[in-house]
């Protein structure tokens, strides 16, 4: 369905009765919890990518009216100039009489002598010492909230990193002529359209001659010889890992992102933190692209 309209924070005009009252309890809210993708490694160390934040759904039911629903959104880990990347931040949703549903941030990618780390989705391996990817899906949740990153393979000519693990791939294995490239990321329609979030980055190669890794669907940055490129804001994409540039950045990782969709007939206007507000069909659809919460 399309969008029909768009509001900021704390707008209830147009979104259902704006108070609270006259509202029939239980309302059944669909959640989607994306928490920052990991950074990728850097420096001259042949950077594994950053692994994509976790990506988890769910569907519960709110009881008692005034109850105030928490959202936290996750920061993706920074850019690094030399070593390994930084995971990236937790996503989560809470409220009293609601199923606590927290995804994990993205594992960092590794680099020479830094392995990389385990998340959402797990960070690739360093090519320089055959490191191996992190696990993703850390901790365990079921449904499964991310996969592992890929293999760094010292092996000449060009030496490829490994690529991040996404909420819908593991990450490529590097090669000897290439990095691998990002997991890609899980597809969702809670806005009224299918949009994809969580990829992994693509993992660096040794010179410009080989061929760096790209970015998995939904927001995962490519590798490269030079600096890796960014996550995609708000999609939880993993960072690029990095190689031989002056000063060599692995890329950031993208920041999280919070979604809630509540029955328009249901919808109360309470929010704090600016979340975008728009309706597809008969739902109306919040955004959270940094923290805050929704009474309802």
């Amino acid at each position: 369905m399309p969008l029909l309209s768009t509001r900021g924070a704390g707008s209830a005009q147009g979104f259902g009765f704006g108070s609270g009252g006259g509202i029939v309890y239980p309302v059944s809210i669909d959640f989607l919890v994306v928490a920052g993708g990991g950074s990728g490694g850097g420096g001259v160390n042949l950077g594994g990518a950053g692994g994509a934040g976790g990506f988890r759904t769910s569907t519960q039911s709110v009881s008692t009216k005034n109850t105030v629903i928490t959202v936290t959104v996750g920061d993706g880990g920074v850019s690094i100039t030399s070593g390994g990347g930084v995971s990236g931040e937790n996503s989560s949703i809470s409220g009293t009489g609601l199923t606590t549903i927290e995804s994990a941030g993205g594992g960092a990618g590794g680099s020479n002598g830094a392995a990389s780390l385990a998340g959402g989705s797990g960070g690739g391996g360093g090519a320089s010492s055959n490191l191996p990817g992190a696990s993703g899906n850390t901790p365990n949740t079921s449904p499964s909230q991310g996969n592992n990153g890929g293999n760094g393979i010292n092996a000449a000519p060009y030496y490829g990193a490994g690529g991040g693990g996404g909420a819908g791939q593991v990450g490529g294995n590097g090669t000897s002529t290439a990095g691998g490239n990002g997991g890609d990321g899980t597809a969702s329609s809670i806005t009224g359209s299918s949009i994809t979030r969580a990829g992994g980055g693509g993992g660096s190669v040794y010179t410009a001659s080989g061929t760096p890794g790209t970015g998995g669907s939904g927001g995962g940055g490519n590798g490269s010889n030079g600096a890796g490129q960014p996550g995609t804001a708000n999609t939880g994409g993993g960072g690029g890992g990095s190689e031989r540039d002056s000063p060599s950045f692995g890329g950031s990782g993208g920041k999280g992102v919070v979604i809630l969709s509540v029955p328009t007939a249901q919808y109360t206007g309470k929010t704090t933190g600016s979340p975008t507000v728009t309706i597809s069909g008969t739902n109306n659809i919040l955004q959270f692209n940094g923290s805050g919460s929704y009474t309802a």
